[in-house]
């Protein structure tokens, strides 16, 4: 069984003294109702999901360059290849930076639907 203190190795987590005990204190609800709570918490404060897309030239062809999560008060960047990582933008739209190669490729944002349709699937099927 875990051990919650982390003491069966002789060990104790570092941050444990700092973290008040819950022993006493009353539970949110049922089950049910702290699982809903949670959800909806979750789901309020949730990033907002996004791509850095370059188009080359005029809609010939794009690359997902980038995925990004936008928070209310920073957005974090992770690279489409997993090799940069870049934190604590003031914005989504600062993400574009450094997307755009000349004249030939545009940077845009595209925010994630969850219900978009992708008719490129149908063309490859």
């Amino acid at each position: 069984m875990l051990d919650p203190t982390n003491r069966s190795n002789g060990n104790q987590h570092p941050l444990y003294d700092l973290v008040p005990d819950p022993t006493d204190q009353q539970p949110m609800g049922t089950e049910a109702e702290f699982d809903t709570i949670v959800e909806g918490t979750v789901t309020t404060y949730a990033p907002r999901l996004f791509a850095v897309v370059q188009e080359y030239g005029d809609r010939v062809d794009f690359h997902i360059a980038a995925w990004g999560m936008a928070f209310e008060d920073h957005c974090d960047l992770i690279d489409s290849e997993g090799s940069v990582v870049r934190t604590g933008m003031q914005s989504p739209e600062h993400a574009l930076r450094g997307y755009q190669i000349g004249d030939r490729v545009r940077p845009r944002l595209v925010w994630v639907n969850p219900d978009a349709k992708n008719p490129l699937l149908d063309l490859l099927a």
